[in-house]
Parts: structure tokens; C-alpha cells; sequence
């Protein structure tokens, strides 16, 4: 892959000039009552273009729109090959426009222009991509009666599907969501954050160029308690996919019951413990991938192991380690492909990060590793705490950037208490040569993943999600047209 030169980003940021009006039904638009918001480059402070801000007049067209096209079936009635033909074309047109895909996702978040293009697009591209080639292959099933009757059960899609996405991978998350609810023959009314819009805005004209009917995805620009809420209290809006806070997640369970009891599945963001045990087969590569496990994307990650729990014997060696590793991975130039770590995502976001941090030193908690020297206003550097108090805020609460919080431990059983006291249940690892010990934690642990010998290693063909204030259903593999599909039952009595 060519990550090319800073020079060269540079210069096609310069020329960049992204889409911000509202998709609906085919066609870009102002929101109805013409009011915007500002796209602001966080590693800059520069506006980027002005955005249109959804409204629930602009959410009532696109779910109209939505629902119209549905019910027509120009989409939802559509062979699953000829909608697989379509979403396959949608995956090459992105794969054509991989760098300006990568460029919006730089501007809009702050994150390196390496990843981007590297992980957020690809990533993108292969959920549209494996979605389109499963959903030929997805069959219903005979149940097992008496030779009196034959019963088909058959998956049918939805109907209208509401995905509201966050900031952190703006597009990924957006295709984990899409693949599946198009390919199964949904109509979507994709809701991105209003701190990261422009990838979703262009994806949109590239799904129509595929050849995906007008109305079956339109985007809504705009604000949480505006857009989002409007389509979560929208009586003809059958499932709502989100991922974000927990506090949002738990007002669209509310709005969804006070409407017509929508379907809500969540992706609500973790506390995840990294365990390292003194068995582990590396502990070298146990500390790069821990650091990567926790500064990658700025820590803005939900599954990220913000807690590492290190057995005690070999706790000090592995913190030099870690200590050492956390220097690849230094605030720099989103746009020098040579740059690890971007910005936050904005100064706002910035300030709560540093509140944690201040609250950790005012706690008591040891600061081995201080990343608050930057010259950027939203940057910040790994920082690395120790704590010997499970309670503190520190490591309960989602800080959602650079903070790794360090607990050590004196045996399994402890290291198992600490990891599952958590109101969060996204994920965990276990680092050991121990195989009944990986069986064993990997069945105790309280979590939607746990990774033994690797920290969120994966691919699309397995389920992402989690448990307790983590959410509910999953995202990725087969499991995850379950959200946007109905099972039916056809009871067929037989002469005989």
C-alpha cells in the first residue's frame, strides 16, 4: 500500500472540498429549515465546510422515503444476487475512492492518515463486501413435523432500519451496521456523528452510483438530541443499531418503549481488562500489543484494554517494557504517514480526558507515564497510571483516550475478580503458556471477546458486541443479520 508523503496529503487537503448537505432519497439537500453546523479539523481548529443539521422534518422524509421504497421492494424483494451484485459494486467504487475516503476521515476525526487508509477504509470495504457475499448463501429452514404438515421457517428483513454511528472509526462502524441491514433487504437511515459526518455524506453518492434504489439509504446529518432522537421516537422505524455512550444507549431504550417498541440493539462502550500473566509466552510482544491495545486511535477505541492487570513478579520488567513501547506511539501531523497517534477529537472531548487525569492524581494514583506535554490543543501523549484501588474512577469509568490504568495481582483468582468487577462487559485477554488456564478464564471472564496470546485480533467472520452495560446483540459475522431480520413461521397442513 502507498501511504505516500506528507506533502502529498497535505496538498489534497487543500483541495479537499467535502459533500455536507443531507442525502435523502436520492439526492443531496439542505435541511429543511437551512440551519448548519460547523465541520471544525481538530488538528487544526479550521472549518472544514459547513454541515447540514438534521432536523425531525428531514428524519420524517427520509424514513418516508424509506419506507415507500421498501414496501414498493424494489430492494427488499430484490433476489439476494442481484442485491449482492449491487453491494459488491458499492465495494469497488469504495475501494476506487479508498484515498479520498481516507483523506475525509483524517480531516474530520484527527486520526492518522496511515490508519485510515490502512484499517478504517479496508475495513469498511470488507464489511460491505463479506455481507454481500454471505447473504446468497443465508438459508431458512424445514422444521422437523409430523408428516401431516410442512413448516418453513424463512428470514425476512425488517423494514426500515435507523443506524446511528459514532466518531471514532466514522465509516467502519457505519459499514458494520449497513452490510448486514442492506444485504438482508432493509432500507437505512444512517444517523452519523455530528463530529464526523463527511465520510457517511460521500458514501451515499457512491451507493447510488452502485445502483442502490433512491430511498434504501439516505444520511442524516445532525445532532443527537435533534435527528437521533427523532428517529428514536419514530413510530415507522422498525430497528435502531446504535453504538456510542451508555447514556445515550439507555434514552433510546426509553424512546423506543415510549413509540412503538422498536427493536434497539447497542454497542455501549467498555472498561476491558488486559491480563498479563508471568507465564506469558512473550512478554515483549505482550507489551506492544498491549500499547497498541490502548493509543491506537487515540485510545478512542470501546473494546481498547484500558485496564492491564500484570501478575506481580513480573509487573516491574513489564512495565519498562510497556513504558518503552508507549514511545512509538507520540502526537504528531495526522496528515505524516510516518505519524502513530493523531489528535482527539476535539477540545471538548480533550478536556474530559485530562479531567480523568487530574482526578487520578488527585486520587492518589501514581503517574508512571505523563503525555499531557503536547503543543496541540485535542493531542495527548500515553499516560499510564498505577492504582491499587479498584474504585476509582479511574478504573471504572470509560475515559476514551490515551489512559491506561495498571492494577497488579498475586493469582488467577484475583486477576478473574478484578477483571469481571466491571459494569462493562466488551472484552478481555489473557496472556499465559497455560492452556487450561486460557480455557478456563476464557469461559469465567465476563466479556463479549476474550483474545489469549493477542489483544482484539479478528476478522468479519466472527460476532462483535457485548455483555451487561456493554450492550446487546452483535455486530460482524452472520450473527449480526439477526438484528435487522424477522423470523417467520409457515405452518402448512398436508393432505394425507
Amino acid at each position: 500500500m502507498d501511504f505516500h508523503s506528507q506533502e502529498y496529503w497535505q496538498e489534497k487537503a487543500r483541495h479537499c472540498v467535502p459533500e455536507g448537505r443531507l442525502f435523502i432519497n436520492g439526492e443531496y439537500c439542505a435541511a429543511r429549515d437551512g440551519t448548519t453546523f460547523a465541520c471544525i479539523n481538530p488538528a487544526t481548529g479550521q472549518t472544514l465546510v459547513e454541515v447540514a443539521r438534521g432536523k425531525k422534518e428531514d428524519v420524517d422524509r427520509a424514513v418516508a422515503a424509506a419506507r415507500a421504497v421498501f414496501e414498493r421492494g424494489d430492494w427488499s424483494r430484490a433476489a439476494p444476487a442481484q442485491r449482492k451484485a449491487v453491494l459488491n459494486r458499492l465495494a469497488d467504487l469504495m475501494t476506487q475512492h479508498a484515498e479520498e475516503l481516507a483523506l475525509l476521515e483524517t480531516l474530520d476525526t484527527g486520526k492518522p492518515i496511515r490508519h485510515s487508509l490502512r484499517d478504517d477504509i479496508p475495513g469498511a470495504v470488507r464489511a460491505i463486501r463479506w455481507y454481500a457475499e454471505a447473504i446468497d448463501k443465508v438459508y431458512g429452514e424445514v422444521a422437523n413435523t409430523g408428516e401431516d404438515a410442512l413448516a418453513l421457517i424463512v428470514r425476512e428483513p425488517a423494514g426500515v432500519v435507523a443506524a446511528v454511528v459514532p466518531w471514532n472509526f466514522p465509516l467502519m462502524l457505519a459499514c458494520w451496521k449497513l452490510g448486514p441491514a442492506l444485504a438482508a433487504g432493509n432500507s437505512v437511515v444512517l444517523k452519523p456523528s455530528e463530529k464526523s459526518s463527511l465520510s457517511a455524506l460521500r458514501l451515499a453518492a457512491l451507493a447510488q452510483q452502485a445502483g442502490l434504489p433512491d430511498g434504501v439509504l439516505s444520511v442524516i446529518s445532525g445532532y443527537g438530541h435533534e435527528a437521533g432522537q427523532a428517529l428514536s421516537q419514530h413510530m415507522d422505524v422498525d430497528v435502531m443499531a446504535f453504538t456510542g455512550s451508555g447514556r445515550t444507549g439507555r434514552q433510546l431504550l426509553r424512546d423506543a418503549g415510549d413509540s412503538n417498541m422498536k427493536r434497539v440493539w447497542l454497542e455501549a462502550g467498555g472498561k476491558s481488562a488486559n491480563i498479563v500473566f508471568a507465564d506469558c509466552p512473550d512478554l515483549e510482544k505482550a507489551a506492544a500489543a498491549t500499547a497498541a491495545g490502548i493509543f491506537y486511535n487515540q485510545g478512542q477505541v470501546c473494546i481498547a484494554g484500558t485496564r492491564l492487570l500484570v501478575e506481580e513478579s513480573i509487573a516491574d520488567r513489564f512495565l519498562e517494557l510497556l513504558k518503552q513501547q508507549a514511545q512509538n506511539w507520540l502526537p504528531g501531523d495526522p496528515l505524516d504517514p510516518a505519524c502513530a497517534m493523531g489528535t482527539l477529537i476535539d477540545s471538548a472531548h480533550a478536556d474530559s480526558v485530562h479531567g480523568f487525569i487530574r482526578d487520578g492524581e488527585n486520587s492518589g494514583a501514581q503517574l508512571l507515564l505523563d503525555g499531557r506535554d503536547c503543543e496541540q490543543v485535542a493531542s495527548l501523549g500515553p499516560t499510564i497510571f498505577a492504582v491499587s484501588d479498584p474504585t476509582l474512577r479511574l478504573s471504572r469509568e470509560e475515559i476514551f483516550g490515551p489512559v491506561l490504568v495498571v492494577t497488579r495481582f498475586d493469582s488467577e483468582a484475583q486477576a478473574l475478580a478484578l477483571a469481571n468487577d466491571s459494569d462493562y462487559g466488551l472484552g478481555a485477554a489473557v496472556w499465559t503458556r497455560d492452556l487450561s488456564r486460557a480455557h478456563r478464564l476464557s469461559r469465567r471472564l465476563k466479556s463479549g471477546a476474550v483474545f489469549v496470546n493477542n489483544y482484539n485480533d479478528g476478522d468479519m467472520t466472527v460476532p462483535f458486541g457485548g455483555v451487561k452495560q456493554s450492550g446487546n446483540g452483535r455486530d460482524k459475522s452472520l450473527h449480526a443479520l439477526d438484528k435487522f431480520s424477522e423470523l417467520k413461521t409457515i405452518w402448512i397442513a398436508l393432505e394425507c
